[in-house]
């Protein structure tokens, strides 16, 4: 948008401005006159920014370049800002998951550097025209939505790093779980492996000599096969025999 060419503004304001629209957001002053070149509430998605523009006259009247007069339009301007942190704030309160702090984020980016746009705009009508008591009510009105709109940041932004940390955690800790079951499992492979592998040779339908012998040869293999399978064991968890 651009400035109005009805409006009878100083040449000194008018000539600040370049051919490509209206800029960034400030407050210009010059012979009485107050103009404040403002961008309406950034939307999701959007990576535009519409400018508007609000003339304050050395009489204290108003004009907006929407067509309208007075200072209801600026108000309007600014409860748009208010309005859309409310709704960013009750989101966070609804908020579960990462992808919800993330969409959060990515709205709340745009619209609180604009908020602070904003109210750096105010600050500086606040300071070219000190009496006007509109203008200090919307300048502090814009910095207590910049304010909210910065703690809602980190508080978000501190939700999705501590969701992102517990899930690490967890991912950390089923790991660990499973490299222990692993590890049990090798133990109990090692022992019973000697044991295992001499069963098998055993229940082979070989003569070896040993099938009428006594029981008691019996458990002397088994336990020298328990011996081996717990020297093996100590192989695994020592790395040496």
């Amino acid at each position: 948008m651009k400035l109005p060419q009805s409006w009878a503004l100083p040449d000194t304001i008018k000539n600040r401005f370049g051919q490509k629209g209206a800029g960034k957001q400030r407050a210009m002053i010059a012979d009485g006159h107050l103009l404040l070149v403002l961008h309406r509430r950034p939307l999701p998605g959007d990576r535009t920014r519409t400018g508007v523009f609000y003339w304050r006259k050395p009489n204290g009247d108003w004009l907006y370049s929407g067509g309208s007069g007075g200072i209801s339009p600026l108000m309007k301007h600014v409860r748009e800002y208010g309005d859309a942190e409310e709704k960013l704030t009750h989101a966070y309160e609804q908020a579960n998951t990462a992808d919800d702090y993330f969409d959060i984020l990515e709205q709340l980016g745009p619209l609180r550097f604009a908020s602070k746009n904003l109210h750096s705009t105010l600050q500086s009508a606040r300071e070219g025209i000190p009496d006007d008591k509109d203008i200090i009510d919307l300048r502090d009105w814009a910095h207590d939505i910049e304010r909210t709109l910065d703690l809602l940041y980190e508080n978000t932004k501190n939700a999705l790093d501590y969701k992102i940390a517990k899930r690490a955690e967890e991912q950390t800790q089923l790991s660990l779980a499973s490299v222990e079951a692993g590890h049990r499992l090798n133990i109990l492979a090692a022992i019973f492996f000697p044991l295992t592998a001499i069963s098998c040779l055993f229940g082979m339908n070989v003569a070896s000599g040993l099938e009428n012998n006594s029981t008691t040869t019996f458990w002397v293999i088994t336990l020298t096969s328990v011996v081996i399978g717990l020297w093996v064991r100590r192989w695994v968890l020592k790395g040496k025999w």
